[in-house]
């Protein structure tokens, strides 16, 4: 199943892998993206023949860049609300996902990636990615699922990551417990293709039931906060930082050449 912004592929052996492809080099979560991909693992978590979730950005520079800037710099309060709303959303379904999903980190995750990609069970990383949660850097805070940031890594790496805005390379975030395996660029599909393997090879009903487990098991207080700071986020956009940061970013890059899009 293709489409204009995913790639989905089904194995015989019920592994998917949903890969975000939308021209964009970086891999960005525009409105028709983001869309999307909340739809299709919706889709596809009423499939019952599903035993492992692959989730990974086309070609090699980023798993999921963020969000695109263009969009969050032409956003008001009332918008602002609406969006976090959906890229919350994207990130649930991600995490609510009836089977174990495992990300596939090949190079930049960002942002709005970094939180997708920490909603989601295993994270495999290749030593060419690098992670940063950049938004306070263009006016914003960061927000709901950053809020799942501080039970991988722990607390003050959490806000080193979340006060700077700062990036860290692979062998950091292993460790720090941000990425469950570290391998050469060259080996990561088979990396990937190990630890979906080990999960093939459990009870298919037993690994549905641990998977539902971990989710009950999570701590109560992370639904609240997460729901509690699209406000903050909302908030953030009654004054003038957002935009003035968010211009003068799209204008140095405009500065630099093409688009990188």
């Amino acid at each position: 199943m293709n489409s204009q912004n995913l790639t989905v592929s089904h194995a015989d052996n019920g592994v998917v892998t949903l890969a975000v492809d939308n021209g964009s080099s970086l891999n960005l979560l525009d409105r028709a993206t983001l869309a999307e991909l909340t739809d299709t693992l919706l889709h596809l978590a009423h499939d019952p023949s599903i035993r492992a979730l692959v989730l990974s950005g086309a070609g090699d520079k980023a798993f999921l860049g963020g969000v695109d800037i263009e969009v969050m710099a032409g956003l008001d309060t009332a918008g602002a609300a609406a969006f976090i709303t959906d890229l919350s959303s994207l990130c649930e379904a991600v995490r609510d996902f009836p089977v174990p999903t495992v990300a596939r980190i090949q190079g930049w995750c960002i942002g709005g990636g970094l939180e997708f990609a920490a909603a989601c069970d295993l994270r495999i990383g290749s030593d060419a990615a690098r992670f940063a949660m950049p938004e306070v850097r263009i006016g914003i805070p960061s927000v709901i699922h950053a809020r799942l940031l501080a039970r991988l890594v722990g607390e003050g790496n959490m806000r080193w990551l979340v006060l700077t805005g700062g990036a860290i390379d692979a062998h950091t975030a292993l460790g720090w417990g941000l990425l469950n395996q570290v391998v050469p660029a060259g080996r990561l599909d088979a990396a990937v293709a190990d630890a979906v393997a080990q999960i093939l090879a459990c009870a298919p009903g037993a690994i549905r039931s641990q998977k539902a487990l971990l989710r009950a098991w999570e701590d109560p207080h992370i639904e609240r906060d997460i729901k509690d700071s699209v406000a903050a986020f909302a908030s953030s956009y009654n004054g003038t930082e957002p935009r003035q940061l968010m211009q003068a970013f799209l204008d140095g890059k405009q500065g630099r050449g093409p688009k990188n899009r």
